[in-house]
C-alpha cells in the first residue's frame, strides 16, 4: 500500500465534520444573504488559514489561491501559502507582494511533504488548511488530521486522479477524512462523485470567480501587431500544454486563411509548445497571422484589444480565462467541455463547439465574422452571465461560509 494512502490513519482519530444542518430550529430560520456572509467572516477573524498548492506558475489554480488568500486576509484572518521547493515563482511573488506569508515545502515524496506540511501547521496553528488539487489533497489531509486542523480539498476539474485505482482511492480516502471536497463547477462535482464512488452530498460546488478585468485602458496591441482596423483579433489565455488545444485553433486560422485574410490570433501563455506552435502554423500558411506573446499580467489591456476570445481547450474545469472574458464583454467561441457550457448558458452567452474540431471552430468564427450583429449580442450576455454568477465576491464568501464550518474548537474557544 503507498505511503500516502497508509498514512491516512495516522495521527488523530477524529474524522473531520461533515456539512449537515444545525439540528436546532434557531439556526434553520432564514437569515439576511448579507448577514450569513457578515457572520462567517466574523468567525474567521485572528485564525490562521493555510492554503496548498503544488503549482507555482500563473495558471488558473494558481491564480484562484492567489485571490483567496488575498481575500481571507482582507477579512481579517491571517493567510499563509505553502507552495513547492523549487517551483516557477510566480505565486511565491504574487503572494508575498501582497503582505502574505509563505513557505516552500519539498514535493519529491509525501513523506516529506507530509512531515513539513505538519511542522509547519503547528508552527502557524492552523485553524483551516485549503488544499488545491491531488497531491496537496493527500498530503494536506494527512498534516490536518495530525494537527487537529480543518481541511477542505478543491480540486480544478482536471482528472489526472482518475489514471489509477492506487490514486482513486488515495483521493478518495481523503475526501472521506476531510471537512469537504469541493468542485470549481457542476460537471467536475459529478465527475469526482463518479470516479471517487462519492455520495453526492460529500462533493459540493463552489463556482469560481473573476473581478472585472479593466478594459479601460487597452495595450497597443494591435499597433504592435501591425493590425489594420478592420482586422479581427482572436485571443485566447492559456498556457501553451497539449491540453489547452492551441492547435486547432491555429488549424481552423488556416482553413479561414483564404475566405478571411484579416482574421489574426494571438495567443496569451507560455509553456513548451511555442516551438511546435509556431512551426504548425507555417506548415498552414498563417504563420504571419498567428502571434505568441507569451505570458502577460495586463490580460485585461490585452483583451481590450480583442475582437473575439477563443477557448479551444481538450478539457476544463470552470477556467478562470473564460470568466474574465465574460466579464470583460467579449464574443466568445469556445469547445464544449467541463463547465464552459454551464458558464455560457448553454450557448446563450457563446458559441459552443466540440473538442479537437478545428472545422466546426472554423465555421463559428466566420459566422462571427459574417453576422455583424452577433458579436455585440453573445458579448452582452456573456458580459451579463458573468457579472450575475461568476463575481469573485461570491466565491469567496462561499469559501468563507465553509471554512466558519470547519473551524477546530481551539479557534472557537479563542474568539469567544
Amino acid at each position: 500500500m503507498p505511503f500516502f494512502v497508509g498514512a491516512m490513519a495516522i495521527g488523530a482519530s477524529s474524522v473531520q465534520p461533515r456539512l449537515h444542518p444545525s439540528p436546532d430550529p434557531a439556526a434553520l430560520r432564514p437569515r439576511p444573504k448579507r448577514s450569513r456572509r457578515a457572520e462567517s467572516w466574523s468567525r474567521l477573524r485572528g485564525v490562521t488559514i493555510a492554503h496548498l498548492i503544488e503549482m507555482d506558475g500563473p495558471g488558473g489554480a494558481e491564480r484562484l489561491v492567489a485571490l483567496l488568500a488575498g481575500a481571507v486576509s482582507d477579512g481579517g484572518a491571517r493567510s499563509i501559502a505553502f507552495l513547492p521547493e523549487g517551483g516557477e515563482g510566480w505565486l511565491t511573488r504574487e503572494l508575498r507582494l501582497v503582505g502574505i506569508t509563505v513557505e516552500h515545502v519539498p514535493v519529491d515524496t509525501h513523506r516529506r511533504t507530509i512531515a513539513a506540511l505538519e511542522s509547519g501547521f503547528r508552527r502557524h496553528d492552523v485553524a483551516v488548511a485549503h488544499s488545491h488539487e491531488f497531491a496537496m489533497g493527500i498530503c494536506g489531509t494527512v498534516a490536518a488530521r495530525r494537527t487537529g486542523s480543518g481541511h477542505v480539498i478543491t480540486m480544478h476539474g482536471g482528472r489526472h486522479y482518475a489514471s489509477s485505482w492506487h490514486r482513486r482511492l488515495a483521493l478518495r480516502l481523503a475526501a472521506t477524512h476531510s471537512g469537504a471536497m469541493v468542485a470549481v463547477c457542476r460537471e467536475a462535482a459529478d465527475a469526482l462523485q463518479r470516479d471517487l464512488w462519492l455520495p453526492r452530498r460529500r462533493v459540493l460546488t463552489i463556482p469560481n470567480g473573476v473581478f472585472p478585468p479593466d478594459v479601460t485602458n487597452p495595450a497597443p496591441l494591435r499597433a504592435d501587431l501591425g493590425l489594420a482596423e478592420q482586422d479581427v483579433l482572436v485571443v485566447a489565455v492559456g498556457n501553451l500544454y497539449p491540453v489547452k488545444g492551441h492547435r486547432y485553433l491555429i488549424e481552423a486560422l488556416g482553413l479561414l486563411r483564404e475566405r478571411h485574410p484579416q482574421l489574426h490570433v494571438a495567443l496569451v501563455g507560455r509553456g513548451e509548445l511555442h516551438g511546435p506552435l509556431t512551426t504548425l502554423a507555417r506548415a498552414h500558411g498563417v504563420g504571419d497571422r498567428v502571434h505568441l506573446l507569451g505570458f502577460r499580467p495586463d490580460v485585461g489591456s490585452v483583451l481590450a484589444a480583442a475582437d473575439v476570445f477563443a477557448m479551444p481547450s481538450l478539457s476544463e474545469g470552470l477556467p478562470l480565462a473564460l470568466l474574465e472574458a465574460m466579464r470583460a464583454g467579449l464574443p466568445i467561441v469556445a469547445t464544449d467541455v467541463g463547465g464552459i457550457r454551464s458558464a455560457l448558458a448553454d450557448g446563450e452567452a457563446g458559441l459552443l463547439v466540440p473538442p479537437a474540431n478545428p472545422h466546426a471552430f472554423a465555421d463559428a468564427l466566420a459566422r462571427i465574422i459574417a453576422e455583424p450583429g452577433l458579436a455585440p449580442l453573445l458579448g452582452a450576455r456573456a458580459e451579463s452571465v458573468g457579472e450575475a454568477e461568476f463575481d469573485f465576491q461570491h466565491t469567496a464568501d462561499s469559501y468563507a461560509s465553509l471554512y466558519a464550518t470547519l473551524l477546530p474548537a481551539r479557534a472557537l474557544t479563542r474568539a469567544l
